[in-house]
């Protein structure tokens, strides 16, 4: 009886990963074919593929519109200081029920953390995934547009030597970040 209610299973994944990859056919391109899937178990490879579907069929909407009702949030100069930390500590936690992820914010003080938030992330177009198969990273050291936060109170020596080497530019000095918080983070990583 265990037997067959296994085999039971099997044939229900089957099925699945069937029914996944039929929806998935018609977002395939060659890209999709180079992936070898064969180390991977089939409830994985079902997992993956349920990802993948969700992904490519996900709404794209500003991350303020993920949230019911709207986040909106007061603008940066109508707060007081006190106003300003307790609400910021609230969004934050409002990002995360939503599986957003703010990464390399020591540098920043909560005013500026929270016009980051106010003025980039709530109105980014980003697509939104009720079956997030992980966590949205937002990088708020500006990695992609300018190296020299990241550089400075962020890297490891390693990757600043790398930088170095790579750009031929000069190293900004290492910085401490003057604003040590404890923010929710994945909990992969």
């Amino acid at each position: 009886m265990f037997e067959s209610a296994i085999h039971a299973t099997e044939v229900d994944e089957l099925l699945l990963n069937t029914d996944l990859r039929t929806e998935l056919e018609f977002y395939f391109d060659e890209s999709v074919h180079l992936v070898n899937s064969s180390p991977f178990s089939l409830r994985l490879e079902n997992e993956f593929l349920a990802c993948l579907l969700e992904w490519e069929t996900a709404p794209v909407l500003p991350v303020f519109r993920w949230f019911e009702p709207e986040m909106r949030i007061p603008h940066p100069d109508n707060l007081s200081q006190k106003d300003l930390s307790t609400l910021l500590n609230d969004v934050i936690d409002r990002l995360y029920d939503q599986k957003i992820v703010l990464d390399f914010t020591d540098h920043l003080s909560d005013s500026e953390l929270y016009r980051l938030i106010y003025q980039e992330i709530l109105p980014a177009r980003e697509k939104k995934l009720d079956y997030r198969c992980g966590y949205v990273h937002w990088d708020c050291s500006h990695i992609g547009s300018d190296p020299t936060v990241w550089l400075a109170y962020y890297a490891s020596d390693d990757d600043r030597e790398i930088w170095a080497d790579t750009s031929l530019q000069p190293l900004p000095p290492k910085m401490i970040p003057p604003y040590q918080r404890d923010l929710p983070s994945d909990p992969i990583w």
